[in-house]
């Protein structure tokens, strides 16, 4: 299941939701990623992500799908946030369930960092000198590439 929602991600909630119930995974993983304060030094006040409706969507969708058929995973939640973002709230919240722990961890590293380089959002970060658009690092491409290298670890 994903979503892309302007409203504020609550990362409790949604792990309280996608565990609820389950007795038919061994593990659940999930990951949150908040606003920072700084980047590279840079003071942050606000972060402002873009998305493209109806596209942003579709990608987001096709790397959940992805994750599901590299991984043995039994259920997948992506809640990603666009809009404006105060530091310290959430942008993304990934939870996986899985038989074992060990395919549950593997499968939430491996959708992380396909939403950090691949899903369609424009980024852009305003602090005490101004604003600038952000791009995904060079070390987020190199942990994407890991997995087409089959590194997993």
């Amino acid at each position: 299941m994903i979503r892309v929602q302007n409203e504020a991600i609550d990362p409790g909630a949604l792990l309280a939701g996608f565990c609820r119930g389950r007795t038919d995974v061994g593990g659940v993983v999930s990951f949150t990623g908040l606003t920072r304060g700084a980047t590279d030094g840079a003071a942050v006040s606000r972060l402002s992500l873009e998305a493209y409706p109806g596209y942003t969507e579709k990608v987001v969708a096709e790397l959940e799908a992805e994750t599901r058929a590299r991984f043995q995973v039994i259920d997948v939640l992506v809640a990603h946030r666009w809009g404006d973002l105060e530091v310290g709230q959430a942008i993304v919240f990934v939870a996986v369930a899985a038989e074992h722990r060990r395919d549950a961890f593997q499968a939430a590293d491996f959708l992380m960092d396909q939403l950090k380089t691949r899903a369609p959002f424009w980024k852009k970060e305003t602090g005490p000198d101004g604003t600038r658009w952000i791009e995904a690092r060079a070390q987020d491409h190199a942990d994407t590439a890991r997995w087409n290298a089959g590194e997993t670890t």
